[in-house]
């Protein structure tokens, strides 16, 4: 028996530390629930198949919403956009923003990965340049990461295919916006001579952070983001309230309508999820109920609930006093 015990004690903490990347929002006069799915840029595909109760969720409802509409970030009129975006005005160049080994250091790397001078390179913002080596990178360090498979456009292609209606939680051009000028030009070429200058470390903190969340586990993922190096690779007092907070904030004001009009899978960063100014608790201040869909403890192994359900293949609807992460277990996140 005791034995018994520790299997069923184990399988309920791994089921229990897994289960953390779809949650269910509910409550607040609605009459079917909503869904919110995390999800990671450099995770593969296939890491959908392992998020427990999300059939359920897609079929549960009638539109997918994401931070932006993926297709209108390919048209050629945002492309057009970003590549104006992503120049530098005036007489600026990246040899300016640089000293001569700063630079000397930057144009080898460019060599080595983009196979480009970076004379060449000279009007393009520093954060475009980090953007595209970031790219090249991953892919050559991560195993099983394309570039041309994303959860996030996987989701709205499946919602189009099924006749569901798709939107955005904000624009393109806000997105570009963030990642093009919320900076200066000099904060962007700090950061892009961070990541060159110790490319090894930012790999393995880019790898701490995938594996974190193919585990499911946001609490981990916040700790990683949370992790400062006391330099200037840092982010700077703001930074991280543009990137998330601020961001967040605005997507909570657009959810509950969205919600009220229709059953609505969000489909967003899991790094947007977790935290005070997180989504997941931002909905809990406003009245909802937010907790993991699924989620299994040892407890729950002996209900008749589960013996019922659990056995035909299928997973217990779980209380809602059985949330996987309480606010009190988020903590604010950095990025």
């Amino acid at each position: 028996m005791k034995k018994i015990l520790g299997v069923l004690l184990f399988i309920g903490l791994a089921l229990n530390a897994n289960a953390q990347l779809l949650w269910k929002i509910s409550g607040n006069g609605q009459e079917k629930p909503s869904y919110i799915l995390g999800t990671h840029h450099l995770a593969p595909l296939s890491i959908k198949d392992s998020i427990a109760g999300l059939p359920q969720a897609i079929e549960g409802t009638t539109q997918v919403y994401g931070e932006v509409v993926m297709s209108d970030m390919m048209s050629p009129e945002f492309m057009q956009i970003m590549q104006q975006r992503m120049m530098m005005a005036g007489d600026t160049t990246l040899q300016k923003l640089f000293t001569p080994e700063q630079y000397e250091v930057v144009g080898k790397v460019v060599k080595e990965n983009l196979m480009a001078d970076i004379a060449m390179l000279g009007k393009l913002k520093p954060a475009a340049i980090t953007q595209q080596l970031t790219l090249i990178l991953c892919m050559k360090h991560l195993g099983g990461f394309n570039p041309q498979e994303q959860l996030d456009t996987y989701f709205q292609q499946q919602a189009l295919q099924s006749g569901k209606k798709i939107g955005g939680l904000e624009t393109p051009q806000s997105q570009l916006d963030m990642l093009f000028k919320s900076q200066t030009l000099q904060r962007q070429a700090n950061l892009l001579y961070c990541l060159v200058s110790d490319i090894d470390k930012a790999m393995e903190q880019t790898k701490r952070l995938n594996n974190a969340y193919k585990a499911q586990n946001l609490d981990e993922m916040l700790k990683l983001i949370e992790e400062r190096d006391g330099n200037s690779c840092d982010p700077q007092p703001g930074e991280m309230e543009a990137m998330l907070d601020n961001r967040n904030k605005a997507w909570i004001e657009k959810m509950p309508a969205l919600m009220k009009d229709a059953p609505t899978l969000f489909v967003v960063g899991a790094g947007h999820l977790p935290g005070t100014n997180g989504v997941l608790n931002l909905l809990k201040q406003q009245g909802y109920t937010v907790n993991a869909r699924y989620r299994v403890i040892a407890s729950d192994l002996w209900s008749p609930a589960f013996i019922k359900k659990g056995t035909s293949g299928n997973p217990p609807d779980i209380p809602s006093n059985l949330s996987i992460c309480s606010s009190s277990h988020i903590h604010r996140i950095g990025s």
